[in-house]
């Protein structure tokens, strides 16, 4: 497939987490984020461990504990940590450094290029997004903002790994793996959060089903997928459509308003996705790390 092919269906995945917003507003008003933060994962990594009927090797169990938490179990819990202390506009800028924190941390860890154009598109959405979201009633809070740090540095470097670790297994295969160590990691804090959960409706449960089929195993594949064929710091990047997807669909299914300078956000956005997504001009191929699992020991593209 082109480049711009697998862009688009990167794309799709920060686009679609975008709903999660409305979804869980709307329909999941009355739950603890930590438990929808677990039915999220947790289902959609079962559903897909039945599907592809293979368990990871023990050697891989500690690699996969360790990108489940930064991908999924600590990233959303510090995530839902900044939305409630942190106005939204407020905790989505924050989290729209990630971008810029994988341009450095893939130079480290994958020896790519530190190009002024990828720093650039970072610095550029960071902006686009403050416009988009921040408001004149904006206000921080210490822990609200470190914990959104925290959440981007979480996720930046879950990026970043999943890029160098990669098994030799079909991509639904690790997609699988990792829903299900991140929602396993996730049902402490969800139990701790709320010990007693609320009853399901049919809507509760069909919102859930959205959120984990759609926004969680879908969705994952999709990222993972860009990852593989991708440099990190451009499918990064494209992480700040989320927030645009759900000021869009503010605006269309509640009526929200779209001010003049939330429209220029929304072309900066796009601008800087647009500009980051730009290959290098001199081509170098990044190096995957290339763990065993089982006797194969060659990459299975996906």
């Amino acid at each position: 497939m082109s480049r711009t092919t697998d862009i688009a269906l990167t794309a799709i995945a920060p686009a679609i987490w975008g709903s999660s917003y409305i979804v869980t507003t709307q329909f999941l008003p009355a739950h603890s984020p930590f438990v929808v933060a677990l039915l999220r994962a947790l289902p959609a990594g079962l559903l897909l461990m039945l599907l592809v009927r293979q368990l990871p090797p023990r050697g891989w169990l500690g690699r996969l504990l360790i990108l489940g938490a930064l991908n999924f179990a600590v990233f959303w819990s510090l995530l839902f940590v900044a939305a409630y202390r942190l106005p939204g506009g407020v905790a989505a800028t924050v989290g729209a450094v990630q971008p810029l924190i994988v341009v450095f941390l893939s130079a480290v860890a994958l020896g790519t290029q530190i190009r002024m154009g990828a720093v650039l598109s970072a610095l550029a959405g960071i902006a686009g997004v403050a416009l988009l979201l921040l408001g004149p009633e904006a206000r921080l809070d210490m822990v609200g903002v470190l914990a959104g740090l925290g959440g981007a540095l979480s996720m930046a470097v879950g990026v970043v790994l999943t890029r160098k670790w990669r098994p030799d297994v079909p991509l639904v295969t690790f997609t699988a793996w990792q829903l299900t160590a991140g929602g396993l990691l996730m049902m402490p804090v969800a139990w701790l959060a709320a010990p007693d959960w609320p009853g399901l409706s049919l809507t509760n449960l069909a919102a859930l089903a959205w959120l984990s089929l759609i926004g969680g195993a879908l969705t994952y594949i999709l990222w993972f997928r860009g990852l593989a064929r991708i440099e990190p710091a451009a499918v990064s990047l494209l992480g700040i459509l989320s927030p645009l997807t759900a000021v869009i669909l503010g605006w269309l299914a509640l009526g929200e308003s779209l001010s003049p300078v939330q429209g220029l956000g929304a072309i900066i956005v796009l601008g800087a996705v647009w500009i980051g997504q730009r290959p290098a001009g001199a081509p170098r191929r990044l190096r995957f790390a290339q763990p065993r699992c089982g006797a194969k020991a060659a990459t299975t593209r996906s």
